[in-house]
C-alpha cells in the first residue's frame, strides 16, 4: 500500500491542520488502534512512499493557505457540504461558506482531485425531500466546473446515532428511489457523475455508480497514474471497493458536534480528548504511554508511473 487516510476518525483539515503539517515536516506519524491502544503504527510521510493522501473533512478552509507545504504529496479531498442547521451539526461552518472554500481548493489542486459529498441524507418534517433536492440543485450548481463527482449516502442508525439523535428515522426505499431520480437528474444537467456510499444498488437506474466512491479507478483519475493494487487486499467493507485504511486519526475527537455522527462517542467523551491534543505530539491525541509497542508499518508504493490521465471517468 501506501494511501494515508485522515477522514474516516475525525475531521484533521479542521481542527488539526497545525498537527498535521508538523507531521509532515517531521517526516512520521504514530497512531494508536483504536481497539487496541498499546499497539502503535507508525507511519513515514515521504512522498516517495506514499502515493496519495486523501482528506474528508466538512471544513478545508484552515488548510487552504498552506497547501503548497503538502504539493509534493498527491491528494484527493472528499468535502462534505449539507443543508443542516446549528441544530443538527453545532459547529459546522454554514454550507455557502463551506462553497466558497470548497471551489477555492479545487483551483489549488484540480477539480479531478476534489470531490464533495451530500451526507447523511434523512428525512424529517423540517427536510423533507424537496428540501434535499433544493439544496442539492444548489450545491450542484455553485460547484459545476469545480468537481467530477458527487456522492450522497442515507443515514446509518447505528445505536450511539439513536441516542444521540432520537429524532431522526430511516429514509424509506421509495423516499430513497424518489431522491436518487431527482438527484440524479440534476448531477447530470451539471456535469456531474453521481456516486453512492455502501447504498446498494438501487440507484443505478438514476445514473449513479454503486461500487465505491474511493476505488482505483477514482484515485489512478485523480494522481494520473495507474495504480498496482495488490490482488490479495479485500474489500474494506462488504460490497464497498473503496481503497480505504491505513487512517492516521482518532476516533471521539471531531469537534463538529453532528447529531449523526457515528466516530464520535458523546460531547464530552470527545471535549475530554480534543483536550488531550498536542500539535507536537507524534499522536493526534494525548502523547506515548508506558507499554506502548510501535510497530513500522511496511509501505511499498502503488504507483507505476504509466500515465492514467485520458482514462474514462466511470
Amino acid at each position: 500500500m501506501m494511501i494515508i487516510n485522515t477522514g474516516q476518525r475525525t475531521d484533521i483539515p479542521a481542527f488539526y491542520s497545525c498537527w498535521f503539517f508538523n507531521r509532515i515536516r517531521e517526516g512520521t506519524v504514530l497512531v494508536r488502534n483504536p481497539y487496541y491502544p498499546q499497539q502503535v503504527l507508525r507511519y513515514r510521510l515521504d512522498p516517495e512512499v506514499v502515493d496519495l493522501i486523501a482528506f474528508c473533512t466538512k471544513n478545508p478552509a484552515p488548510m487552504l493557505d498552506r497547501l503548497d507545504e503538502i504539493f509534493a504529496f498527491r491528494q484527493f479531498w472528499f468535502v462534505t457540504i449539507t443543508p443542516y442547521g446549528k441544530e443538527i451539526e453545532p459547529n459546522v461552518p454554514d454550507a455557502d461558506d463551506v462553497i466558497r472554500s470548497f471551489r477555492r481548493l479545487s483551483e489549488l489542486v484540480s477539480p479531478r482531485c476534489a470531490a464533495v459529498r451530500y451526507d447523511p441524507v434523512f428525512i424529517s418534517e423540517e427536510y423533507p425531500i424537496e428540501r434535499h433536492v433544493e439544496a442539492f440543485s444548489h450545491l450542484c450548481e455553485e460547484l459545476e466546473g469545480y468537481t467530477e463527482m458527487v456522492t450522497i449516502s442515507f443515514i446509518d442508525l447505528y445505536e450511539k446515532t439513536k441516542r444521540n439523535f432520537p429524532a431522526v428515522r430511516e429514509v424509506s426505499p421509495e423516499e430513497r428511489k424518489k431522491i436518487g431520480r431527482e438527484f440524479g437528474r440534476i448531477a447530470a444537467a451539471h456535469h456531474l457523475r453521481p456516486y453512492t456510499c455502501l447504498e446498494g444498488r438501487d440507484l443505478e437506474p438514476y445514473g449513479f455508480c454503486c461500487s465505491g466512491c474511493m476505488t482505483k479507478e477514482v484515485l489512478e483519475r485523480a494522481v494520473g497514474e495507474e495504480l498496482k493494487v495488490p490482488a490479495s487486499r479485500t474489500e474494506a467493507r462488504p460490497g464497498c471497493s473503496c481503497l480505504i485504511g491505513n487512517d492516521i486519526g482518532a476516533y471521539h475527537s471531531c469537534g463538529h458536534g453532528c447529531l449523526y455522527c457515528y466516530a464520535n462517542q458523546d460531547r464530552g467523551t470527545v471535549a475530554a480528548r480534543m483536550k488531550l491534543h498536542d500539535p507536537d505530539s507524534p499522536f493526534l491525541i494525548g502523547r506515548a504511554l508506558p507499554g506502548d509497542e510501535v510497530h513500522d508499518v511496511r509501505q511499498e508504493r502503488w504507483r507505476t508511473g504509466q500515465m492514467t490521465l485520458d482514462l474514462p471517468f466511470s
